[in-house]
């Protein structure tokens, strides 16, 4: 065999060894243990409307990955959105918590994915432990001291299972 076959039989070799890592890595992506998207009419956030995510969690032994995405257009006006994230527990228990999402650089390049007019921005908590199990309820409230937000999408929750120590 000369050495230009062996080359190319050496490189046909590792193509098809990446190849295969590709295609196993696509196909046992993450999927979410719950998803939701809720859609602005008209792409515009009025204060009243506050996009509520209702999950049963059952297993306490695993942690939790949560992924707030929000979608907005390219004439989005603000570098940032502010939001409240109300929880409720299965005992009741409320909390309030404030956060950011920034959208924008300060020299106005996109901070999240783009896509044509759409921008794409995600707040993640990751390692998140759930004590009690059963129904949760969360409530995301625009923080923003406008009454309406125009050029917003859609927002959505995922939450991810990180690991279990048993199966349901």
């Amino acid at each position: 065999m000369t050495h230009q076959k062996r080359t190319i039989n050496k490189w046909l070799r590792y193509s098809f060894a990446i190849l295969a890592l590709s295609f196993g890595l696509i196909s046992c992506s993450e999927k979410p243990f719950y998803e939701k998207v809720y859609s602005f009419k008209g792409n515009e956030w009025d204060l009243s409307q506050k996009p509520t995510f209702k999950v049963t969690i059952d297993d306490t032994t695993a942690t939790y990955r949560f992924v707030l995405s929000l979608r907005t257009t390219s004439s989005y006006q603000y570098n940032n959105i502010w939001l409240f994230w109300h929880s409720q527990t299965p005992t009741k228990e409320k909390v309030r918590e404030p956060f950011e999402i920034k959208i924008q650089n300060s020299d106005g390049t996109w901070i999240g994915k783009n896509s044509g007019t759409i921008i794409e921005n995600q707040l993640t908590f990751a390692d998140r432990k759930i004590t009690v199990p059963g129904q949760y309820i969360f409530t995301i409230e625009q923080a923003v001291t406008v009454e309406n937000l125009d050029n917003v999408l859609d927002l959505g929750l995922s939450i991810y299972k990180a690991n279990s120590n048993q199966k349901e």
